[in-house]
C-alpha cells in the first residue's frame, strides 16, 4: 500500500491561474412584463455578486429587446401580422394576467414607480452597464422576421439553442423564465 503524496499544493500566481469567475444563465422566453422584471432583477443581482451572467432572449422574450420605433417587421405576413399584435419593447410589455387591455401594465408600472422599483428599461440598460450579455435567439429573430435593426443597441450576436446550452453546462445558476 503506497501512502498518497501529502505535500502541499503551491498556488500560481500567474494571472492565468485567477478562479473563473461563477456563472448564471437565465432563459427569458416571455415578453411579459411581470416576467421580464424578474428576469433583469436576477439577472443584475448576480453580476453585482460578480458573477458572469448571460440572459438568453427566446421567443416571446425577444419583445423585451425590441426597439419601441422598431414598426412592423418581417417579409411574410405571418411575421407581419405577429409584430402588429406583439409590439414588444420595454414600455410596451403586457401582463401575463390581469392586463386588462393596458391597465394592469399601468397600474404595475405606477406601483413600481411609487416603490422606486427600476423599470424595465432601466434594469436593462443597468444589466448592459454591468456587462451582462444580453443574447438575441437567432432562430426565433429568423422565425419572427426580427432583423438586428429591430433590437436595441450593445446585444452580443445572435446564437442558437446549441450555444445557450453549452453556456449552461458550465453555469452554476441556470433558470428558465
Amino acid at each position: 500500500m503506497t501512502t498518497p503524496n501529502l505535500a502541499p499544493v503551491e498556488e500560481s500566481t500567474t494571472p492565468d491561474a485567477r478562479p473563473q469567475k461563477e456563472k448564471m444563465v437565465l432563459i427569458a422566453a416571455s415578453g411579459d412584463l411581470d416576467k421580464a422584471w424578474p428576469v433583469l432583477i436576477l439577472a443584475t443581482t448576480g453580476a453585482a455578486y460578480g458573477m458572469d451572467v448571460t440572459v438568453f432572449f427566446t421567443f416571446w422574450g425577444l419583445a423585451i429587446l425590441k426597439r419601441p420605433d422598431a414598426g412592423i417587421s418581417g417579409d411574410d405576413w405571418r411575421q407581419k401580422l405577429l409584430s402588429v399584435f406583439n409590439r414588444g419593447a420595454p414600455t410596451n410589455l403586457g401582463l401575463s394576467k390581469l392586463n386588462f387591455a393596458g391597465l394592469g401594465p399601468k397600474m404595475m408600472r405606477d406601483l413600481a414607480d411609487k416603490h422606486r422599483v427600476a423599470s424595465v428599461q432601466e434594469l436593462l440598460e443597468l444589466a448592459q452597464q454591468m456587462g451582462v450579455k444580453l443574447w438575441p435567439c437567432q432562430m426565433t429573430m429568423d422565425l419572427m422576421g426580427l432583423s438586428r435593426e429591430d433590437l436595441i443597441d450593445g446585444l452580443a450576436d445572435p446564437a442558437g439553442a446549441g450555444a445557450a446550452i453549452a453556456e449552461m453546462k458550465q453555469a452554476s445558476i441556470s433558470l428558465f423564465v
